[in-house]
């Protein structure tokens, strides 16, 4: 058996003047006399010396089988059709809309004005929640009117009729620019991406573009140009991201479901800060047509929302194959089927315990209280293994920096617009520039090993399961906004559970599964076979049963009620 190889680090904190000296020294003339620490302190020194035979694997595609042609989608007959009982708390979700819509006690319209007005009030908290960076109040207008005739008609297009969605500002929408959090890129969408698309074809209401941490280099939601999102349980806390307006807009009750995109943990962690459901799919089962490019190998698009049947739901109506993406052809036809079983007797659960209690204490109790609700609802236990971890996260780090690190590359409009970013994301993108052509090839090499591991792993349990990240929600530091601060102690905390599956093309959710004495969201993350997105669902279903869920404190009901 391999020694378990991912360790805590210690680096230095920085924010405010330290911060900025230390981006302008690596920037500058000095960039080649820090360079050898800063890639000795990141691992890259280490992976260097490493051998990995494996031929490269440039994309994390697990589909054989023939091609698909033409679009696909999760059959209609599958879809969820009634939001499912919880403990405690209970988010307004998209069946409890579509309810009132329908007894006549509400309208799209009616939705559609609270939604702006609770937007309004959350900018003038104090702090302000910064979940959205635009939004065109005449255009939700729209588009509710619209909806309301079609249920006043009783025509409606899906259950997600007249229901408010919020979209994650990597993502196109027709008449809004997609900024991907900066300050400098304001071109307007054409059209719509075709996640966007096939939500307003079920008749969502696209509410606008939420924050995120700026290009999604970072996993705290640090904004400086756009605020920096707070979190609903509690505002002197992060939201994790980098789809970070997303989660806090759905934690906050400014719309039952947003999209998010994640390329290193971007869905799942502000998903378990906020106690929300994300699921982050398999890779090439939804469509990137129409996203950013920051980082094509790793990222992913994927709902977050207050229950899992939500997220089964917008899952169900954003996946299958897309013409215009290529990747997306690689896939069997997607499906729902059992996804509502909760009759769990046999499922296998793989645990590598090292790696599982490699958190703070407060999360790994909570996430073993819920091992043993799972055992007594008939799961099984299997202890695994899963070599190479410390590979994976310079791997991983490698391929997700450089690949943002060409993409945005391609964007400047002069040689010097990388210094418009925020300092975390300008000290982010040095550190990449620093990367050779044979630290990425590296890399793809230890993805395929990563694969096999996985592959191995499998053949033994149906799922592989970890907390989501090692903290809960951390604390926004005095002094490190509005300009943000690095601080890659936390962030590795942050990100230990998260990465594996981006690099390996695995789907993977998160779910809320406690809280810790300070009233922060602890998050359980379950990791699936490739295209087995129905039985994690079927998980975060399950737990959804037996956590007592707690109020936001901060939580805006649509309903009035």
């Amino acid at each position: 058996m391999e020694a378990y190889d991912l360790k805590s680090v210690k680096m230095p904190y920085l924010a405010g003047g330290a911060l900025k000296l230390f981006v302008s020294a690596v920037e500058g003339p000095l960039k080649g006399l820090l360079a050898p620490s800063l890639l000795d302190s990141a691992g890259l020194t280490w992976l260097r010396e490493q051998k990995f035979e494996e031929m490269p694997t440039n994309y994390p595609i697990h589909f054989t089988g023939k091609m698909q042609e033409k679009a696909t989608s999760v059959p209609t007959s599958e879809l969820p059709r009634k939001q499912s009982a919880t403990k405690g708390f209970h988010f307004k979700s998209v069946f409890d809309i579509a309810k009132a819509y329908r007894d006549g006690s509400t309208s799209p319209e009616d939705v559609a004005r609270r939604v702006l007005e609770s937007i309004e009030a959350s900018n003038k908290n104090d702090p302000t929640l910064n979940a959205f960076i635009a939004y065109q109040a005449d255009e939700l207008m729209r588009q509710a009117s619209e909806a309301t005739q079609r249920i006043q008609k009783k025509k409606p297009l899906s259950i997600l009729d007249g229901v408010p969605v919020a979209i994650k500002d990597e993502i196109n929408v027709k008449s809004y620019p997609t900024t991907v959090g900066t300050s400098f890129l304001k071109k307007v969408a054409e059209e719509d991406a075709t996640v966007v698309a096939r939500l307003r074809n079920a008749g969502a209401l696209i509410v606008g573009k939420t924050n995120m941490h700026e290009i999604g280099i970072g996993v705290t939601g640090q904004n400086p140009h756009h605020g920096t999102p707070r979190n609903p349980y509690n505002t002197d806390h992060y939201t994790g991201g980098s789809s970070s307006g997303s989660a806090t807009a759905v934690a906050s009750g400014l719309v039952p479901v947003a999209l998010g995109a994640d390329g290193g943990g971007s869905i799942r962690i502000p998903s378990s800060f906020c106690g929300l459901v994300g699921l982050k799919p398999t890779y090439g089962r939804v469509s990137e047509h129409g996203a950013f490019p920051l980082a094509w190998s790793v990222d992913y698009i994927g709902p977050l929302t207050g229950s899992a049947t939500d997220a089964a739901l917008t899952y169900a109506l954003i996946a299958g194959s897309d013409p215009n993406d290529p990747i997306s052809l690689h896939q069997p036809v997607p499906s729902l089927k059992d996804w509502d079983n909760l009759k769990l007797k046999g499922l296998k659960l793989g645990v590598y315990w090292q790696w599982f209690r490699h958190a703070d204490p407060e999360v790994v109790a909570a996430c073993e209280a819920m091992l043993k609700q799972f055992e007594s609802m008939g799961c099984e236990i299997h202890e695994i293994t899963i070599p190479d971890l410390e590979a994976n996260r310079v791997a991983h780090l490698i391929t997700i920096a450089g690949e943002m690190t060409h993409a945005m590359n391609s964007v400047y409009d002069n040689v010097h617009r990388f210094k418009e970013h925020g300092l975390d994301v300008r000290t982010n993108l040095a550190l990449a520039r620093q990367f050779t052509a044979t630290d990425y090839i590296l890399a793809q090499r230890v993805r395929t090993r990563m694969m096999r591991h996985f592959h191995d792993a499998f053949e033994q349990v149906d799922m592989v399961i970890t907390p989501t990240t090692a903290i809960a929600a951390p604390p926004i530091k005095k002094g490190a906004l509005p300009d943000g601060d690095s601080d890659l102690t936390i962030l590795t905390e942050i990100m230990r559970f998260a990465t594996t599956a981006n690099f390996t093309g695995h789907p993977a959710i998160t779910f809320p599964i406690g809280y810790t004495q300070k009233g922060l969201p602890v998050g359980m993350q379950a990791i699936g076979r490739p295209w087995d997105e129905s039985t994690l669902l079927r998980l975060a279903l399950a737990a959804e049963q037996v956590v007592e869920h707690k109020e936001p404190q901060i939580y805006y009901n649509l309903l009035g009620d």
